[in-house]
């Protein structure tokens, strides 16, 4: 079966540095993968690869088969939606306004939203529990609110894949299992989920494959228990410890799924 997401040795260069080298993975309908590493090593930039917002300088990525550029916008939004960590609001649109952007994609010249548009939103709107923020404006919710706000504009999109940057950002433990239950959820309908995560301990029990990006463009992937060793862990983020052979103990580890 053709995988939904696959790099091919994909490797991206900005202002001379090399930020990203011959990155090779797949992401396959259904499954829930954590992208990690320190701050800076690429995360943001893989995602906004696996979405066409940016074009490999080397290799490949494509989507279902297909190289994700050689696509249009329009195409590349039905497959696949990039939630990203900022979302910069200019006017004081209200949520509902805020999560109708994700029919975009669907929407012809001239058309409003249709009922099946509107069926979408209201969809997206109960499943991260935002349906009672509707008519607030988005500009003026917390920040966990917002980031629950954009989870949903993503949802509207009906994509296949679901690339999350830094998901329980601002979120605080009960929302950050919450959000999990809800990956469960999309995970059980055929989404996949590529999320860029810095909380370790989400990690164990509810994602099956992990891609950590490690310094000097260093890349490694595997299961949850083979990644998240004290060695990797201490060279991806640079720090010694000699309390702990971990950054948290595998007990704290919570199953949420």
């Amino acid at each position: 079966m053709t995988p939904l997401l696959r790099f091919e040795n994909a490797s991206f260069r900005y202002s001379g540095r090399q930020v990203l080298e011959n990155i090779s993975f797949s992401v396959r309908s259904g499954t829930c993968t954590a992208l990690i590493g320190a701050n800076g090593v690429g995360k943001t930039t893989l995602l906004r690869l696996g979405s066409g917002a940016l074009t490999a300088t080397s290799g490949a990525v494509l989507v279902n088969g297909k190289k994700i550029n050689g696509l249009s916008h329009r195409n590349r939004s039905r497959l696949v939606a990039l939630v990203p960590q900022e979302l910069d609001v200019p006017f004081d649109f209200t949520v509902e306004q805020i999560v109708a952007q994700g029919r975009t994609p669907y929407l012809g010249m001239l058309r409003g939203l249709l009922p099946e548009d509107r069926a979408a939103v209201e969809r997206a709107l109960e499943w991260t529990d935002t349906a009672t923020l509707r008519k607030r404006i988005f500009n003026e919710l917390s920040g966990g609110e917002r980031q629950r706000v954009k989870i949903a504009l993503g949802l509207a999109q009906d994509p296949q894949l679901l690339l999350l940057d830094e998901p329980t950002q601002n979120l605080d433990i009960g929302r950050q299992v919450e959000l999990m239950e809800l990956l469960r959820r999309l995970r059980g309908e055929g989404l996949a989920v590529l999320a860029s995560i810095h909380d370790l301990h989400l990690i164990r029990w509810n994602f099956s494959e992990v891609h950590l990006l490690g310094p000097g463009t260093s890349f490694v992937s595997g299961p949850p228990d083979a990644i998240l060793t004290t060695e990797n862990l201490q060279k991806a983020f640079n720090y010694v410890s000699r309390r702990h052979q971990l950054p948290f103990h595998p007990s704290d580890l919570v199953e949420t799924l």
